[in-house]
């Protein structure tokens, strides 16, 4: 199993809707838990709001049509956006200015473990970053999620923490900005 055996397909929202099942069963395997489970359940409920969102757009990985990872995510809308709502430290206004074209959220960065450490994350981050026209990218991560240093060395930077809303998985998430377009 290399990166050579690995071919990048992208994909729209209605085309994403028909690989859910894939998807999911990705996640499961990138996370280690059951497709049934709830972690799983919680991705399946969040993938499905996200597909008709402007802006979105997924990258696959797969290896002799088997899916092995999968990167997605939209578009913020104009005006103000519950993305960056109670971000602390509060960033100038202008850093917050959604124009609906300014800024695209990677949502989802999954790898199946048995692909892990062998440079398919970062070969979808940067299809994925790479086909888009916003000036910057931002994702969010758990405060002590071991992907902070990966993607930092990829060139995101840490710009606040929020609170997480009743539900999530985390009570505070650490949001990351990184500005396009990446160079491969």
């Amino acid at each position: 199993m290399t990166i050579n055996d690995v071919s990048l397909t992208h994909h729209d929202g209605a085309e994403a809707a028909g690989l859910l099942e894939e998807l999911c069963d990705t996640y499961a395997y990138a996370y280690g838990v059951g497709p049934g489970e709830q972690k799983t359940a919680a991705f399946r409920h969040r993938a499905e709001k996200q597909f008709g969102r402007p802006g979105f757009a997924l990258v696959a990985a797969r290896d002799g049509g088997r899916l092995v990872g999968f990167v997605f995510g939209y578009t913020l809308p104009a005006g103000d956006t519950h993305w960056w709502g109670g971000v602390q430290p509060e960033p100038s206004a202008e850093f917050l200015r959604e124009t609906g074209a300014r800024t695209w959220v990677l949502s989802e960065i999954e790898v199946r473990q048995a692909w892990q450490g062998k440079r398919v994350g970062r070969a979808l981050h940067d299809a994925a970053l790479g086909a888009r026209d916003e000036e910057r990218a931002t994702l969010a991560t758990g405060p002590d999620a071991a992907a902070q240093p990966v993607y930092e060395s990829w060139g995101w930077r840490r710009v606040g923490r929020i609170p997480g809303d009743e539900g999530d998985y985390y009570s505070a998430y650490d949001l990351f900005v990184l500005e396009l377009p990446v160079s491969r």
